[in-house]
């Protein structure tokens, strides 16, 4: 199974436990996460977006601050923009939070719904496939140096064939060492390869 599709497979079981949505942010460095995703209604997505709420929710600064789970009830961060409150509108009435890694490389997620609290097993459940999500998506703590050379004459600008007659080796050689810097770095494009190997210092 690839990298993709175990992570496919692993997001529509967060999607069965998780009746009013969820997201997650995997490895989250420099501020940003590797990858993310979130299923929760549009409209409060819009919001909080436009609001720039990310900077104020108290899920995301307990997820900052604690590894483990907790429901949103149990968390005592002070809310003073009533994010919390204002997800309640959208049927985001019960929900918890999941956190785990190292600082440097959290990953936090979170899931609601609109009935009851999740129980202690649905929770753990949710909990283990962020550890699992958390764990398959580690990112490399380096490429190989022909990856690197590959990526290097591509963010310096160069063309396929440019590049692939400065490394001395065929135009599809070098394309494979594209394809296996993506795979390695979790991107769709070169382009976001070049970005990523640039976040984590590779490059």
């Amino acid at each position: 199974m690839s990298l993709r599709s175990g992570i496919e497979r692993q997001t529509h079981r967060l999607s069965a436990l998780a009746p009013g949505g969820f997201f997650f942010a995997l490895h989250i460095r420099f501020a940003l996460p590797l990858l993310h995703h979130q299923t929760y209604p549009q409209g409060w997505t819009d919001r909080y977006t436009e609001e720039a709420y990310a900077l104020r929710d108290p899920i995301i600064a307990w997820g900052f601050s604690q590894v483990g789970a907790a429901r949103w009830s149990e968390i005592k961060i002070p809310d003073p923009f009533d994010i919390l409150e204002q997800a309640k509108d959208f049927g985001m009435i019960y929900g918890f939070a999941v956190s785990c890694g190292e600082m440097k490389s959290r990953t936090i997620a979170s899931a609601a719904r609109d009935d009851r609290e999740f129980s202690d097993d649905e929770i753990a459940e949710f909990s283990e496939l962020i550890q699992q999500l958390h764990k398959i998506t580690e990112p490399p703590t380096t490429l190989t140096d022909a990856q690197l050379e590959a990526l290097r004459c591509i963010a310096n600008g160069d063309r396929h064939a440019a590049a692939a007659a400065k490394l001395n080796i065929s135009e599809s050689a070098l394309k494979a060492r594209l394809s296996s810097a993506r795979q390695g770095l979790l991107a769709r494009t070169t382009a976001e390869a070049i970005q990523r190997a640039k976040d984590y210092r590779l490059l």
